[in-house]
């Protein structure tokens, strides 16, 4: 029994207090999510609640806060929109079809994360480059914030001549957007000064709770939860444990169109939302100093959104915020996940009436400091200090996360990034001569070679010219991939075509391996028994306990 429950704490007086505080920090935030998506509020709270239970219980990573995450919600935003005017079934027209089609993608969003996982994927998290990663955070920062820009509109449903239900949307003026932005500038001001007197209260709550109050004790005219849905063509919040959606299968087609029409959001919302989670984990493992095991993050967070849109709630994945609020908190276990879900259903079910009453102002002043928070202002100050290729990366990382979205900024990055490194390492190639006594030539080959080196590579020999003896010293160069195997080969061909005798030296035992399954030929050229005490630079299979293709990257 001890065991059992050391398996999901080790303090639970610490897991229980800290689960609590994150719940009540977690509340504004996915609420401030729903209108960034255009959804009801309690459907990313019920989303929140199944991902952040089943996260925590099964996930790779104790003490990482899974929910209704802004970076996955603003991939649906266009998505629930295009699909809402789609809403048509047999010729009938479908109100709220955009809903139907958003819980369709969450559930394949599941499906393609739990395929990452079983196909070890979660590992390649840990090449995505720091700069990578800074423009990652500051391009969500900008569409979280353009996102709040849109809250200082007035949103009303209109009905085309055709039947087809489109938002409209005015900006506000004259004194309801001085009050706006009064409230807004309110909440900013308390979520900023409150954990300058003390940290034992949540900041986001309290400035919810103190603006929600003097709007209703002022009785001012401001926009609501409850009016922003009404305006939108709700009917407001409804308080009740999440159930099976039977709605879903009632509506939703079941063709190729409506696969067209979800799956690239659904691989999208997938990536954003795996590499948000595994950026998490590995933001835990450097603060707790333990490892994590991310193939099992990717599949515990692909079953919860699963059954997230199986009982009508939005994607998830984890959170960065709440989760370090976790950490410090002191929450270690998965017994502070769990406790936050479950207070997150306390709230789903009896406080849907109070939620209604939150000025929009609140959330977009909570929605406002994230940025703030989660902006990486230091790319600023260092934008100048680091490479140029790292800064380019940085920046169009950036621009494409705000122009297209969050996972195809990554591939890019990434992309980029792998090809200035490979450029890097193509320029470093290098080839020392020397001519020993009895008149052989010896290259001396400094720096990696594979694709991109070997064209600065063959320029490095000349077969004609060359003395009657050669040799090649790979002894400061790795040999990397099948490129550089066939670049070698053609130069040993070349000098043999003029009858010319060539010698390969101080190749790893893997190295040559690979070049005696390329050609038998190679048996005759390469020199094994070497007296040279550098020859141990050279990597052995045998100086390892177990294959090199076991060892993780």
């Amino acid at each position: 029994m001890n065991k059992f429950i050391r398996r999901f704490t080790t303090n639970p007086k610490n897991d229980i207090l800290s689960g609590i505080t994150v719940s009540l920090a977690m509340i504004p935030e996915v609420v401030a999510f729903a209108f960034v998506a255009q959804i009801d509020p309690l459907m990313a709270l019920s989303g929140a609640f199944i991902v952040g239970l089943i996260a925590a219980i099964f996930g790779g990573r104790p003490g990482l806060i899974s929910g209704a995450a802004g970076a996955v919600a603003v991939i649906f935003v266009a998505m629930i929109a295009e699909g809402h005017s789609k809403g048509m079934l047999f010729d009938q027209p479908i109100e709220n079809m955009g809903f139907f089609y958003l819980m369709a993608t969450v559930i394949l969003m599941g499906i393609i994360q739990i395929l990452a996982g079983v196909f070890k994927l979660g590992r390649f998290v840990r090449l995505i480059p720091h700069p990578v990663m800074l423009g990652f955070v500051n391009g969500l920062a900008i569409v979280i914030f353009w996102a709040q820009v849109k809250m200082f509109t007035h949103k009303s449903l209109v009905v085309s001549d055709t039947g087809v239900k489109e938002y409209a949307s005015t900006f506000m003026q004259g004194s309801e957007l001085y009050l706006m932005i009064g409230l807004v500038a309110l909440t900013m001001a308390i979520m900023w000064g409150l954990p300058k007197i003390t940290k034992k209260i949540p900041a986001a709550l309290t400035a919810i709770l103190v603006t929600t109050f003097i709007a209703i004790g002022l009785n001012l005219d401001v926009s609501t939860v409850g009016s922003y849905i009404i305006e939108g063509g709700g009917t407001g919040l409804k308080g009740e444990f999440p159930t099976p959606n039977l709605e879903l299968w009632q509506h939703l087609p079941f063709n190729l169109d409506t696969l067209k029409f979800i799956l690239p959001y659904a691989f999208l919302a997938a990536s954003v939302g795996l590499i948000e989670s595994l950026m998490t984990m590995n933001l835990v493992d450097e603060l707790t100093e333990t490892r994590g095991n991310g193939d099992q993050e990717c599949i515990a967070q692909g079953t919860g959104n699963i059954m997230s849109g199986l009982f009508g709630g939005t994607g998830g994945c984890g959170m960065i915020g709440q989760t370090v609020i976790n950490i410090n908190a002191g929450g270690r276990g998965r017994l502070s996940g769990i406790m936050m879900a479950l207070t997150l259903l306390t709230f789903i079910l009896f406080t849907d009436k109070l939620i209604e009453q939150v000025p929009i102002a609140a959330l977009v002043g909570v929605m406002f400091m994230m940025v703030i928070a989660t902006f990486a202002w230091s790319s600023f100050r260092i934008i100048k200090k680091i490479p140029k290729s790292d800064a380019i990366v940085l920046v169009i990382v950036s621009a494409v996360t705000v122009i297209f979205d969050l996972a195809i900024a990554v591939f890019v990055g990434v992309i980029i990034s792998a090809l200035s490194f490979a450029w890097q390492n193509a320029i470093r190639i290098r080839a020392r001569k020397r001519v020993k006594e009895d008149g052989t030539k010896v290259y001396e080959i400094w720096g990696p070679l594979f694709f991109g080196s070997i064209q600065a590579f063959n320029e490095k020999f000349d077969p004609k010219n060359d003395p009657e003896s050669v040799e090649i010293d790979f002894v400061e160069s790795r040999v990397s991939d099948h490129s550089a195997l066939e670049a070698i080969f053609n130069i040993v061909g070349k000098y043999e075509a003029e009858g010319k005798t060539i010698k390969l030296k101080h190749l790893s035992e893997d190295c040559k391996q690979l070049m005696y399954k390329a050609s038998p030929k190679f048996k005759e050229v390469i020199l094994n028994d070497i007296d040279d005490p550098r020859y141990h630079l050279a990597a052995n299979p045998e100086d390892f306990p177990r294959p090199l293709s076991e060892y993780p990257l």
